[in-house]
Order: structure tokens, then C-alpha cells, then sequence
């Protein structure tokens, strides 16, 4: 449900009241019987699939999700272009994936519901597809990094989502380049590392990597996502603490990433009784990222809200 008069995303964050984020669209995908074994994983059905992504949404919001992320992660001008995708259309997909989540939020059963949609950009390793977005350090300048971010968040941003979800992000140089890129769009955004302990994954200290978005208007929220669950309460307390902003958080289920064997490895250690500790460190956005599916996000509402959302 949308409304002209309803709050923004910024607003309800603001408002201290703890909001439930959607889980892995690639799980999900996956679930459903699709193969995303390919460079452009989950984007590839953008333009093969579109229906498949709407419902895959559509799964989320029913199980509770107040905000769903977009398609767009892997979605870049560079990487289509690999696979013989014009600009133009290129372009095309990416506003489609906010498209896909906005019918999404017109199929709710529930229309009282206030449901937003984050536009995910993802990082330039995500465009590698080499797993080098859990590394960084790419040997690119900030500016070149700046560079090829700007027109996607541009096309995006066009595309009218609430937020832009700049998510995944190994290090401070590309965090650097975002938040520059992000500069004057029209539309605020997010600002999330992947991160292991106190460290950035390309090893530096939280408190510096959070403090960059501190005086940057256009973000709303900084936080984590694409850990390990047990790393997410003490990266959101120096998140809320480093920056006063509200705290997005959504970690993986626990399990490990091969990028080699390209698939996951180890156990699941996500439980829903992790919920009241991320709230208490700051966390006012919370959802799961890889691994994740609607049964742990029904857990989440119902630990965030207090009772059953479906």
C-alpha cells in the first residue's frame, strides 16, 4: 500500500519503531526451482523471468517483511553488457526490478500495511562474480569506483524506489565512492558493510568505516549485512554509536560461501532469539540477507512486532 500522505522510509526509521526487512531473493529463486548458476545470478531473471521475482516478493511481504530489496544487486550496465544486453535495455531492467517489487506490494492480502521497496546496489566484486565483494580492495581509485556506481544509483533512483540499498560493501574506498556517487539523486539511501568481527572484510576498524555516512544526509540508516549472525550486535551498537543514525542489519543464516565450489557451506546459526540483542544495540531495520527465507522472516516480525503478522 502506498500513499502520497503515508511516511517515508526515513521517517518511520526515525520514529524509533523497529521495521522487518525481507530475506535472500536468490534462496528464494532457488527454492522455486530456478537456476541462477550464472554471472548475473538472480538479475538474469529480470529479463527471462520477471513474474518469478514479483512472487518471490510477494513471499516476503506475507511473511511479514515491511521493505523488500530489489533484484538489482548483480544487475549492472558492465554485466549485461557481457551477456549481450544493450544500455538501454540495461537500463530498462533496472527500473523494472523496482517495478516488480512495487506490484509485489499491490498483491498484499493485508492493504492496510504501509510496504516500501529498497533498491539494491550491490558492489563492484558483486559484478565480478568472483566473490571478491567479501574481499575489496579492488586496485581501483575511489573515483573509478565512483565512476561505474553513478549511472546504476542514477537509473535506479529514476525508477522511484523509497530508499537506495547500497549493501554488501567490503571496504572504505567503495563505501567512499558511494557515498559520493549517491550525492544528489533526489533519493536516500542505506549504507551497509559485510563485515567480519569488528572489521570491514577488507580488514578496517568498523568505527572508521561507519563514520564516513555519519554527516552524509542523503543516508538514513548504516548497518551490516552478508555476516555471520554473531558479528551483527556489536557492529550495530558502533554503527547507532559512531553515526546517531538508525541501524540496518541483515545477516546471513550462518553458513559459509565457497566462491570457488560456488556454494555454501557449514551450519545455519541464525535464531530469532538473536532479534531483541540487535534491537538493543540499535538496530531499527531488520531482515536476513543470503540463506534466509520467509519462515525466518515471519520469526523476525514476530519477534520484532510481538506478535504474528500472518
Amino acid at each position: 500500500m502506498t500513499s502520497d500522505t503515508a511516511p517515508t522510509l526515513a521517517d518511520a526509521l526515525a520514529s524509533g519503531i523497529p521495521l522487518v526487512l525481507d530475506g535472500g531473493m536468490s534462496n528464494q529463486l532457488e527454492s522455486a526451482g530456478h537456476d541462477l548458476s550464472d554471472e548475473l545470478w538472480s538479475a538474469r531473471l529480470l529479463a527471462e523471468r520477471p513474474e518469478a521475482v514479483t512472487e518471490a516478493h510477494l513471499a516476503y511481504y506475507e511473511a511479514g517483511a515491511d521493505v523488500a530489496i530489489t533484484a538489482s544487486y548483480q544487475a549492472t550496465f558492465e554485466g549485461f553488457a557481457r551477456h549481450g544486453i544493450s544500455r538501454e535495455r540495461a537500463a530498462e531492467l533496472l527500473a523494472l526490478s523496482v517495478e516488480l517489487a512495487r506490484e509485489a506490494t499491490r498483491r498484499v492480502k493485508d492493504t492496510s500495511r504501509r510496504l516500501w521497496v529498497a533498491a539494491s546496489a550491490g558492489p563492484y566484486g558483486a559484478m565480478l562474480a568472483d566473490g571478491s565483494e567479501y574481499r575489496g580492495r579492488y586496485g581501483l581509485t575511489v573515483a573509478e569506483l565512483e565512476a561505474f556506481h553513478r549511472p546504476r544509483l542514477e537509473a535506479l533512483a529514476a525508477a522511484g524506489p523509497d530508499v537506495l540499498a547500497l549493501e554488501t560493501v567490503p571496504d572504505t574506498e567503495e563505501a567512499e565512492a558511494l557515498l559520493r556517487a549517491v550525492r544528489g539523486l533526489g533519493v536516500p539511501a542505506w549504507l551497509s558493510y559485510t563485515v567480519t568481527g569488528d572489521r570491514t572484510r577488507a580488514g578496517q576498524p568498523l568505527e572508521q568505516a561507519f563514520a564516513l555516512a555519519a554527516d552524509v544526509d542523503e543516508i538514513v540508516a548504516v548497518g551490516v549485512n552478508c555476516c555471520a549472525p554473531e558479528d551483527v550486535k556489536g557492529a550495530a551498537a558502533t554503527a547507532a554509536r559512531v553515526t546517531g543514525k538508525p541501524v540496518v542489519v541483515y545477516p546471513n543464516s550462518g553458513e559459509a560461501w565457497d566462491a570457488e565450489a560456488r556454494a555454501w557451506t557449514g551450519r545455519a546459526t541464525f535464531t530469532p532469539e538473536q532479534v531483541t540483542g540487535w534491537e538493543r544495540a540499535g538496530a531499527r531495520l531488520i531482515g536476513g540477507c543470503c540463506r534466509v527465507g520467509p519462515e525466518a522472516i515471519t520469526a523476525i516480525a514476530e519477534a520484532v512486532h510481538g506478535c504474528s503478522t500472518v
